[in-house]
């Protein structure tokens, strides 16, 4: 057989924003290029528990269990519900936009009887309609909902969805991957119990790690389960021993550890700049964003009270067509913006402004480059 001569790979230099993933920091990329050591090495291990510590700071709780999982936040988001849905537990999932489907979908493929609330995608989760499903299911043992939908850049109100959540003695998932770093997420304060994210949004880190964190309660309900936990690889009673320890940590898996260079790095900036701050500056691009975007009579999708700073929807125009704009600024601008999904898709353009993109001069990159090609 014959060798294959492939030339070297090469990517020009994008500005992603879209819906994820974002640029990441020049300390994340110097981070990715250190030298690699052993995942059970003992710095290795000092640095796990430094990440475990700032994880704990971004997510504003003082769980002791407090990870990244070595996979994407779609795997942060089945960890949640294997280890916490057995066979025949009731779930009220909170459904406004395609993420929200998605917890249907691991509610149903673990066994779990999946009560759906559904609000029109671009609206946050209805309160009242929250209040009615737990009235009418007194069995329900978790309410799951997605903080900020990423298919649209709609926040829901997490703090009133988990109290009364609480009042129904029930469990709270919660999906964070786009509000992370972002605007406030109040883990403890709110009363919630599985919690997970993603590192390449707002940590502006590289994807495939998924930062999670379980209350004593979801640890309580995962160790008295009464049924084996469908995945092996995402059965945290397993991980936890790899996490935890003093000194050491047992086998479980060869963990990324370049991407954890990356993330730990990521977590140090961002903590370095304090949350409040971070949230901040995620405000003021999208405060400059919305103006020029109006200026432009672009629309958004979102009401102004419910918007994301950092994922902005906006209705395309009849007259535009959505998809040979997005190909131009990509492939004359290097920018990549993202495009509506699902239902949407074709009619909405979704602008992110996550962790290193939350700035002024991408704003006005973006803002510029839109201009050029509208004109046209």
């Amino acid at each position: 057989m014959s060798k294959i001569q492939l030339e070297k790979f090469q990517t020009p230099n994008r500005r992603l924003m879209g819906a994820g993933p974002s640029n990441i920091y020049p300390e994340v990329s110097e981070a990715l290029s250190r030298h690699e050591i052993g995942h059970l090495d003992p710095l290795f291990v000092k640095m796990m528990d430094e990440v475990k510590s700032m994880l704990r700071y971004m997510f504003q709780t003082k769980n002791e269990f407090a990870i990244a999982v070595s996979a994407p936040g779609s795997a942060g988001m089945e960890a949640c519900f294997v280890n916490l849905v057995e066979p025949g537990d009731k779930v009220i999932v909170c459904v406004n936009g395609l993420f929200g489907g998605r917890m249907v979908e691991n509610v149903e493929r673990v066994g779990g009887t999946a009560v759906v609330i559904q609000d029109e995608w671009g609206t946050p989760v209805s309160i009242d309609k929250l209040e009615v499903a737990l009235e009418e299911n007194s069995d329900t043992k978790i309410v799951a909902f997605v903080h900020a939908e990423t298919s649209t850049g709609v926040r829901s109100d997490a703090e009133t969805i988990a109290k009364i959540a609480k009042e129904h003695d029930c469990l709270v998932i919660a999906d964070t991957v786009t509000s992370l770093a972002g605007i406030p997420v109040m883990t403890d304060e709110w009363g919630l119990d599985g919690v997970y994210s993603g590192s390449q949004k707002c940590l502006s880190s590289v994807a495939g790690l998924s930062p999670l964190t379980f209350s004593d309660k979801a640890i309580e309900k995962i160790t008295n389960r009464k049924s084996k936990i469908q995945s092996w690889f995402l059965d945290q009673t397993l991980v936890l021993d790899y996490w935890t320890g003093e000194g050491k940590r047992s086998y479980h898996h060869t963990a990324p550890i370049n991407s954890v260079y990356a993330l730990h790095e990521s977590l140090r900036l961002v903590s370095n700049e304090g949350l409040e701050n971070s949230w901040k500056r995620h405000k003021d691009a999208h405060i400059r964003l919305k103006k020029g975007l109006e200026d432009l009579n672009f629309k958004f999708v979102v009401e102004e009270e419910y918007r994301l700073p950092q994922m902005n929807s906006i209705y395309v125009p009849d007259n535009i067509d959505e998809l040979a704009v997005r190909m131009e600024l990509l492939n004359d601008f290097n920018l990549e913006i993202g495009a509506g999904l699902g239902k949407l898709s074709g009619k909405i353009w979704r602008i992110g402004l996550m962790g290193y993109n939350a700035r002024e001069d991408s704003v006005d990159y973006c803002l510029d480059a839109l201009k050029s090609v509208l004109n046209k």
